[in-house]
């Protein structure tokens, strides 16, 4: 059963929405990037329903500014308050969870990492998001823009790339997410496409002595693809297969 929750986060109402379920291990879904609840073609709504369906409840919500919530949109770098509120309103309307497994992809799996998250007891986390903003990058008159964003985020993660190469600077977006993860203590698994640029960016930062203790600890799966968001149907089967997993702890 599919039930939308309202919720507060300050001053702002955040609305969410709960596929319930009769188990007593759920999973909180993070939106990425500037994406309603239900994520990007619709994957987000539609994995809820699948796993709700093998026994999970499961919550998505907008963040402030995002979809049906209202406020300002503050990026994922403020987006811990959301992130808290959700966890409590999940546990509110699901007294019976014993278990809060926290999941998100991109710069939403970066959030769950910098953000405290009491009340989420493991977390699985997707192609993770390290890349700082970088200098802006004027297009020529020659280029489409889709060719500009693509040499911009090519610029972006060659930035990340190289400064992750003897260590991870503490003050930049991937030092500051290696002391949230390092800080977490509960399970981790992170997931990677093993052809997605932000995900190669992220596997090579493990490499660096900031993230040894996650490297030494974390559960780690790869998939042989070049999807940001895992969208495909064998992406979204093997995705199921390790929330599941995470799942059942």
């Amino acid at each position: 059963m599919r039930e939308l929750i309202p919720f507060r986060c300050g001053s702002d109402t955040l609305l969410g929405t709960l596929d319930r379920a009769e188990g007593t291990r759920g999973l909180l879904i993070v939106s990425a990037g500037n994406e309603p609840r239900i994520g990007a073609h619709r994957g987000m709504a539609l994995m809820a329903a699948r796993l709700a369906d093998r026994g999970h409840p499961v919550f998505r919500f907008d963040r402030r500014g995002i979809g049906d919530s209202t406020g300002s949109n503050r990026g994922f770098e403020e987006s811990g308050p959301d992130i808290a509120a959700a966890i409590a309103a999940f546990r509110h309307a699901m007294p019976s969870l014993i278990h809060v497994t926290g999941f998100g992809m991109g710069d939403a799996a970066s959030a769950l990492a910098l953000h405290d998250t009491p009340g989420i007891d493991a977390l699985v986390l997707a192609n993770p998001w390290i890349v700082d903003p970088a200098e802006p990058v004027t297009p020529t008159a020659e280029e489409s823009p889709l060719a500009w964003g693509k040499r911009l985020l090519t610029r972006r993660l060659n930035i990340a790339r190289r400064e992750g190469g003897a260590d991870t600077p503490p003050d930049r977006l991937a030092g500051r997410v290696a002391a949230g993860l390092a800080g977490k203590g509960v399970p981790v698994t992170i997931l990677t496409a093993q052809r997605d640029n932000a995900a190669i960016a992220f596997t090579q930062a493990l490499a660096t002595p900031a993230y040894a203790e996650l490297a030494d600890s974390a559960q780690f799966a790869t998939l042989d693809s070049d999807s940001p968001n895992l969208h495909r149907a064998d992406e979204q089967a093997w995705l199921d297969g390790q929330l599941l997993a995470a799942l059942a702890g």
